[in-house]
């Protein structure tokens, strides 16, 4: 796993994935070619040109030659993904279908469609389509058996709250972001970072290694480094390798303080409270105390509490104080423990090592 942790390498794409272990990363993001088949030169009603994707990479034959390259990645990024493993891809409307129809085809299980949703679209200068104004992500697992990673209250968290949904408006690549020699764009397709950050954030734990097979100039990796991940890229035209290797040894780590994300609920394991007073972690006649130190009940040998002329679990207990249907009694109620005020949730690690209070 050292030689591809933390390394980008200048070569084709589908000889250097040949030379990657089994099961070594935790996700992929791929932005392969699109296969756009753009013909003439766009141009501007002033006549002007426009600089859209034409370059050889994005070339092929026909269909046939298009999809065989396609199905050749894909089958390795699925042999180098982990078991619990999860796979992006993007594309626009010349390419996203057919990508999915290969995932399917190979195993993958498919999780959302995402719709980047652009607020600075392109126009269309003939005036002969509709706007060209997003492109379409697919979030995939390895198979329907993984237990991929989804970090949803830390999403949710970064919605204000509100549940993340699958259409996401970012603005496209420009301003001091894009990387340019000459006053003109070196990539293309130079991806914004706030889209990698989003997938990575919602994706990948601190620590996981994340691989891009058409690195371009380098925001898989320049994110990942950022939000403490590592990375591994590949990238065979050599302006861009060189443009991504500097762009990534510029960036910096944000400090591991700052790195913890929101865990979900459903990580942490289920453990009834009165197990944690049968086994002794926390003893009948223990007082807990609500977060303002105001009310104060006892536990029970049952792991039940009493409050006025209620009685029932942690949880009852607490939805009735704060006058709701429902409340996490783990979150809710504190016991003094050597003088400090510590949440009864913290009794769950107790529980998993064995500890007694």
């Amino acid at each position: 796993m050292s030689n591809f942790s933390n390394k980008i390498l200048n070569g084709d794409c589908l000889r250097e994935l040949k030379k990657i272990p089994n099961k070594t990363f935790d996700l992929v993001f791929a932005d392969p070619p699109y296969n756009m088949q753009i013909g003439e030169k766009l141009t501007r009603p002033d006549s002007s040109k426009v600089y859209g994707v034409n370059d050889k990479w994005d070339q092929f034959n026909n269909f046939k030659d298009y999809d065989n390259f396609c199905k050749a990645w894909l089958k390795e990024c699925k042999r180098i993904l982990k078991d619990n493993g999860s796979i992006w891809v993007i594309g626009s409307y010349h390419n996203i279908f057919r990508l999915g129809y290969h995932l399917q085809n190979l195993g993958y299980w498919l999780l959302n469609d995402v719709i980047w949703r652009k607020n600075n679209p392109m126009p269309n200068f003939r005036g002969t389509r509709f706007t060209n104004a997003h492109e379409t992500l697919i979030w995939a697992s390895k198979s329907k058996k993984s237990k991929y990673t989804f970090n949803y209250k830390s999403i949710k968290c970064l919605n204000d709250d509100l549940q993340m949904r699958s259409d996401w408006t970012l603005p496209i690549c420009n301003g001091k972001e894009r990387l340019k020699k000459n006053g003109k764009k070196i990539h293309s397709t130079q991806k914004p970072e706030a889209l990698l950050h989003r997938i990575i954030l919602a994706t990948t734990k601190k620590g996981d290694t994340i691989f891009d097979p058409f690195l371009g100039t380098g925001t898989t990796a320049v994110v990942s480094k950022k939000l403490g991940r590592n990375y591994c890229g590949i990238e065979k035209d050599k302006k861009y390798f060189f443009a991504a290797k500097a762009r990534i040894n510029k960036t910096a780590k944000i400090a591991d303080d700052f790195l913890d994300t929101i865990e979900n609920s459903k990580s942490k394991p289920r453990i009834p409270f009165g197990s944690l007073v049968e086994l002794g972690i926390i003893k009948p006649g223990t007082t807990l105390f609500d977060p303002k130190k105001k009310i104060n009940v006892k536990i029970m040998a049952d792991g039940s509490i009493k409050y006025k002329d209620t009685e029932g679990s942690i949880h009852k207990i607490a939805a009735k104080i704060m006058g709701a249907d429902n409340y996490n009694g783990w979150t809710y109620w504190h016991y003094n423990f050597n003088g400090s005020v510590v949440l009864i949730d913290s009794l769950r690690q107790k529980f998993i090592t064995g500890k007694q209070i």
